[in-house]
């Protein structure tokens, strides 16, 4: 009596649970080639030998193997079950293993092509297990069968890896880069499947046919299992030019824009636990400083919301030269007096969210801030993925498990409509606008918008009008392989926003929790940074960090234009490195007929002159706070000034250290070890950890 589909389920399972098969990673796709290219060996030496009309029956190659998996039951039944002799069951056994684990790199082979066709209707399943269960193939038909029946048919070697053949050529040959997020996923060309089918039609048995498949499957990329999207090299980062040395002589003035935003530390994090460096644009000194909070006095008054703290210390990495730290903590708001939240969530579920480090991610991230907000904020989301929705309208936080319930439900499809889902979100935050209130709209995506309006430079100009009329956007990065950073910066920069970028629960604890109120709370906005040094006794100075910062000088007292924003407790640390006036160390030789100067008098004590504007958020007009830096200012080299400089050593020497001469990472850690602090939250301690994964991380990735 035939099996039933039941029966036929858990003899698949049965026999899936009985194979020992590796982590597809290259050693374990290695091993099973060797084991197939046995098989052929086998198969090869005994076609020399008489066969009698049964074994010829089960060593055809593809056409038996088809016989033996889709013919009648009945036949199957008889050719599985008759023992003809006992090198015929040897061989069962020997050819039945090799070919589970060839279908197993089949299996692999054929869900990586899947994932790079991500579109709403291919299935998702939770874990490696389950999609070997249910057996798709990379073109989405069952292969689960061919698993099972492999380790019954004496005679699938041939065919399972002709069939493994033509899937790895094929995945090999097609690029599916044009149009990852497309909703429904085209089909490969024909043509590019014609190195498979030249290997498939070739001789059933004979060394060159071995050899043929052999070198296919090493040449493909067999990579681990996977239902989800997957990609790599597309993270693109804004370029930018380190900022250089400068004469005072020449330009004794530097002005800048604040940044609170940490993505870029976090991004290296995440390519430093993958054991590869970062690519340098995508490392901005600043973000990696103020990833960190340093203890910096806390002002008094909400009116004046920080006070500068100022440093000068010895330069660790050039003999005769000092940094000048400039830190600023803002004023931190007590939990009662926090204005009410008008939020909107705009969350991207479009086809390349489909990744555990995406969208899971941003529901579970959007589930911490929730857990923050008073009852009667409101919460309303907005998605957008081939076109943009309304998920939920403006709902009091007190109704959470209705906003629990509306996220929860979301799932990743489609194309990526961001600017449609951006007008959007702007329309709930609108509707429900309380200029008292904190009026936000929270961006969680990849920044990989492909539909609509992509224009950087269009959405910035709409998001700059809507911060005009009080409503401020926020941007949450997630994931990795075609990660849009440049416009993500844009978007927050110009909206008056933190971008942040999540790479675990951990992080999003971080931004979303622990510093929620810096998060989500300004106490001051457009703050600007101006420092003048004195040419009597600065010969030349470099800003590290803030190069997508920098403002014309005649901007810091232009209050039409638009600075970074400072929230609730935050923290931000600026360091110059400068060169006083006589020392060995300059960098720029004098000017032959450079003006002789007019110094102003009792300036011989002061290296620069510090300014710093702001708007308190309910103002459009600045005020000002300025401050001397004198040789008094200098001290040694150690606790909050120490760490921060071991912050920016690491920095620099992951975008080539080129002015940080024999410092190396060695000095980074001996110097953060001896200045880390109390520690209370383990980010220095893993910031040391990072620095020795970088000794020895790979300098590129590969796929």
């Amino acid at each position: 009596m035939p099996d039933s589909d039941e029966q036929l389920e858990k003899r698949l399972r049965d026999a899936l649970d009985g194979l020992d098969i590796p982590p597809p990673d290259p050693a374990a796709r290695r091993r099973a080639i060797a084991m197939a290219r046995s098989t052929f060996a086998a198969e090869h030496a005994e076609s020399a030998r008489p066969a009698s009309n049964e074994s010829e029956k089960t060593s055809k190659g593809m056409a038996g193997w088809r016989r033996l998996i889709i013919g009648n039951r009945a036949d199957k039944e008889s050719a599985m079950h008759t023992s003809t002799s006992s090198r015929f069951n040897q061989r069962l056994v020997f050819s039945g293993v090799a070919a589970a684990a060839v279908a197993a790199v089949a299996v692999g082979v054929g869900l990586q092509y899947q994932a790079h066709h991500h579109g709403p209707e291919l299935p998702v399943f939770p874990d490696a297990a389950e999609q070997a269960g249910r057996g798709y193939n990379s073109t989405g038909g069952q292969v689960g069968t061919v698993v099972t029946e492999a380790r019954e048919a004496a005679a699938v070697s041939h065919g399972a890896v002709e069939e493994v053949a033509r899937q790895a050529a094929g995945k090999s040959l097609y690029d599916g880069g044009a149009d990852r997020d497309a909703g429904t996923p085209a089909p490969p060309p024909a043509e590019q499947f014609a190195a498979a089918d030249a290997i498939a039609s070739a001789p059933a048995t004979g060394i060159a046919r071995d050899e043929s498949i052999s070198r296919v499957l090493m040449e493909s990329e067999v990579a681990p299992v996977s239902p989800y999207y997957r990609d790599a090299g597309r993270d693109s980062f804004a370029a930018f030019e380190q900022n250089p040395v400068k004469l005072v002589a020449e330009e004794p003035v530097s002005t800048f824009s604040v940044d609170v935003d940490t993505a870029s530390y976090s991004f290296v994090r995440r390519m430093l636990d993958n054991g590869v460096l970062p690519q340098p644009d995508a490392v901005r000194a600043e973000e990696l400083i103020n990833y960190f909070d340093y203890d910096y006095p806390l002002p008094e008054s909400r009116s004046q919301p920080f006070a500068p703290s100022v440093a000068v210390v010895d330069s660790p990495w050039a003999e005769g030269r000092r940094l000048m730290h400039i830190g600023i903590k803002g004023y931190d708001i007590a939990p009662g007096a926090r204005p009410r939240s008008n939020l909107v969530f705009l969350l991207d579920v479009s086809g390349s969210m489909n990744s555990p480090d995406k969208l899971p991610l941003v529901k579970q991230s959007m589930e911490m801030l929730l857990s923050t907000l008073a009852p009667d904020d409101t919460v309303a989301i907005a998605v957008y993925a081939g076109a943009a929705g309304t998920v939920l309208a403006p709902t009091p936080v007190r109704e959470k498990q209705k906003i629990l319930d509306a996220m929860r439900a979301l799932s990743a499809g489609g194309s990526t409509a961001g600017a449609q889902g951006i007008r959007l979100a702007y329309e709930l935050a609108e509707s429900q606008f309380d200029r008292d209130a904190v009026n936000r709209v929270i961006l969680a995506t990849d920044g990989d918008f492909n539909v609509g309006i992509t224009s950087q430079r269009e959405l910035q100009g709409f998001v700059e009008r809507k911060r005009d009329q009080g409503i401020f956007l926020s941007v949450l990065g997630f994931g990795q392989g075609n990660y849009q950073d440049a416009l993500m910066q844009s978007l927050a920069q110009n909206g008056n926003g933190v971008a942040a970028y999540i790479d675990t629960l951990s992080e999003a604890q971080k931004v979303l929790v622990d510093e929620a109120t810096s998060t989500l709370f300004p106490i001051a906005k457009d703050v600007k940074i101006q420092v003048e040094f004195n040419p009597a006794t600065v010969a030349e100075y470099r800003l590290i960090g803030y190069e997508t910062r920098r403002l014309n000088r005649e901007d810091f007292n232009n209050d039409a234009v638009d600075a970074g924003d400072i929230g609730a407790g935050h923290t931000v640390t600026a360091i110059y490195e400068f060169t006083p006036a006589g020392s060995d160390a300059r960098q720029i030789e004098e000017r032959r007929y450079a003006p002789t100067l007019t110094r102003p008098e009792g300036s011989g004590s002061e290296y620069a002159f510090v300014k710093i504007r702001y708007k308190l958020p309910q103002e459009e007009d600045s005020r000002l706070i300025t401050r001397p830096v004198t040789t008094g200012d200098v001290t040694t080299n150690d606790g909050e000034t120490g760490f921060a400089t071991a912050v920016a050593g690491f920095a620099q020497l992951l975008k080539g250290g080129r002015d940080t001469g024999d410092f190396d990472y060695d000095d980074v850690i001996k110097l953060a070890q001896q200045t880390k602090g109390p520690d209370r939250f383990g980010y220095r301690t893993e910031f040391i950890q990072l620095v020795r994964k970088a000794k020895t991380a790979a300098a590129m990735q590969v796929r």
